[in-house]
């Protein structure tokens, strides 16, 4: 296995342009697990530590622009308030010493479905940059999961970041594990708010071949929202709108039977959890003067 160590961005997609089977690595939290265990062999590894801007952020009137290699600990601590899904998320990210080397753009390459960051992308919206000596592409996140641990990335391109929407109302995450930390997601659900376009957005993971948003709940509970004129009276949701809620997010699931659970008991792990985090996003949204910003509590 020889080992690529580029000193800038130019020089990564120039190593990647002539090796297109190198295996980028940055925090590694995933693709070393894969080799010590000898699930993969790969010809070359790309070492992408010496890329100063991988690990930047930029907060601008209306996106953040993330960097594939932003610890999730730096997300959790600064972007809060952004990005409150996706820092809720992070906090379920293993341990505190995988949480400071991993980052988004590792799960998004390894594109696993049970991925932490997943539900949180897909709830918020956005675009991944990838890049090749080619040129730029914006990949929508709703187009770049194909199937299990496959991506819409081409051979010679590396993510360079993520761009996200700053948050306009209030996002929650849940995971369902064996355990607090250090633990694969049974299964995971995301939810944003989007007041300002009366939407709303969701995203699964580890309850399908690739993480999904479970739209039919989506367009259900918008509609029920508008025509109900809960938006502008923050009213509480009656129960019968969330508990159809909970279950097209249910329907929306097409799991597998495996060592950590049972597909029968992800479909009704994930409905349990949209139910919750509905109510939980929606009462912050009614607290905060109907989510002008967006606000989380932990799950």
């Amino acid at each position: 296995m020889d080992f690529l160590r580029p000193a800038s961005w130019e020089e990564a997609l120039a190593a990647k342009a002539e090796h297109p089977t190198a295996v980028p690595i940055a925090g590694g939290t995933d693709v070393m697990v894969e080799i010590n265990f000898d699930h993969r062999r790969p010809e070359y590894l790309l070492d992408l530590n010496r890329v100063g801007d991988l690990s930047e952020w930029e907060v601008g009137e209306k996106t953040v622009r993330l960097g594939a290699s932003v610890p999730y600990t730096q997300i959790m601590e600064n972007l809060r308030t952004e990005l409150p899904g996706l820092a809720l998320a992070s906090h379920t990210v293993a341990s505190p010493q995988i949480r400071n080397r991993g980052g988004v753009g590792g799960n998004l390459g390894t594109a696993s479905p049970a991925g932490d960051a997943h539900p949180a992308l897909l709830a918020s919206g956005g675009e991944v940059e990838v890049e090749s000596v080619r040129g730029v592409r914006m990949i929508p996140i709703d187009d770049f999961y194909l199937g299990v641990k496959r991506n819409a990335m081409e051979a010679d391109e590396l993510i360079r970041a993520v761009h996200l929407p700053k948050a306009d109302g209030p996002q929650q995450f849940s995971k369902v594990g064996t355990r607090n930390a250090m633990v694969i997601a049974v299964c995971a659900f995301g939810i944003a708010l989007h007041p300002e376009t009366r939407t709303v957005r969701t995203g699964i993971g580890s309850a399908a071949p690739t993480p999904v948003r479970a739209r039919e709940a989506e367009d259900f509970l918008a509609a029920a929202l508008d025509e109900g004129g809960f938006w502008e009276s923050g009213n509480t949701i009656p129960p019968a709108v969330a508990k159809q809620f909970a279950q097209l997010a249910s329907g929306a699931c097409n799991p597998i039977d495996d060592v950590r659970g049972s597909a029968k008991y992800r479909r009704h792990a994930v409905g349990i959890m949209a139910r919750r985090t509905l109510g939980w996003t929606w009462e912050s949204y009614r607290g905060n003067d109907h989510g002008t910003k967006g606000g989380a509590q932990c799950a």
